[in-house]
């Protein structure tokens, strides 16, 4: 793979920041609970990555997992994280709202923008959700977002591999389409190639041990559906190079 790209990976701490950009990622979206797709993180965390690294840092604006149709008391939560955000020094914000019909919600979307700016913005996945991408897309251009991270609708960005060429061609240079989902190692070279993206999104995560040399193993904290306790996750640096590498 000869083509030159900008690689983003996905972050929860100031570890796997730092990890991606030793391994040359030009910028981080920095969520937390990536186990719900990402969250907004917190402020303590927006500061220290901010500090710890000089690359780009996107912050993802989200206030809960589930859908991305909010209540007004959530979309109050939102434009308080976004302020949050600049204040702290992030680079840009990422968030995508939908109306109950499955619509890009212009009207809230255009708020968020103008309060975010001269910070960049991102439409995240919630792009993958609505029901007319190709109409998405264009609401999306027209308010003037700087990219759309998306797999394409599907649940991998190589089984949306069709729908991201497509979109990609009619953005016409007006919007950066940004692959993402499921992207690693053995298909970055596949994706790239077919979508000439410039941009393309990753975890590059490995599974590491905690520090506890006691676990208590009858306990739990969270849900059914939950990490193990006594391991984490963090960017892999020779996952990210590789990738990189194509």
């Amino acid at each position: 793979m000869s083509r030159d790209f900008l690689l983003e990976v996905v972050v929860d701490s100031v570890e796997s920041a730092l990890a991606a950009q030793e391994a040359g990622a030009r910028r981080v979206e920095l969520c937390a609970d990536l186990l719900e797709g990402g969250i907004t993180p917190s402020a303590g965390m927006i500061a220290a990555v901010r500090r710890a690294v000089s690359i780009g840092v996107m912050v993802m604006i989200r206030p809960r997992g589930g859908d991305f149709c909010y209540s007004d008391a959530e979309f109050a939560v939102m434009q308080h994280d976004v302020r949050v955000a600049k204040e702290l020094g992030a680079d840009g914000v990422v968030f995508g709202i939908l109306t109950p019909a499955g619509d890009i919600d212009v009207e809230r979307m255009a708020a968020l923008i103008a309060q975010a700016r001269p910070l960049a913005v991102t439409c995240h996945r919630a792009f993958d959700m609505a029901r007319d991408p190709r109409r998405a897309l264009e609401d999306l251009i027209g308010l003037g977002v700087e990219r759309v991270l998306t797999s394409g609708g599907e649940s991998s960005a190589l089984e949306g591999l069709d729908l991201l060429v497509e979109l990609t061609q009619q953005a016409r240079g007006r919007i950066v389409v940004m692959p993402g989902g499921g992207i690693n190692e053995r298909n970055i070279g596949k994706i790239v190639a077919a979508t000439a993206a410039a941009e393309v999104h990753v975890s590059a995560g490995t599974t590491v041990d905690g520090p506890m040399i006691y676990r208590n193993t009858r306990a739990f904290m969270g849900g059914a559906l939950r990490p193990p306790e006594f391991t984490r996750t963090i960017a892999d640096v020779a996952r990210i190079r590789a990738m990189r590498a194509g």
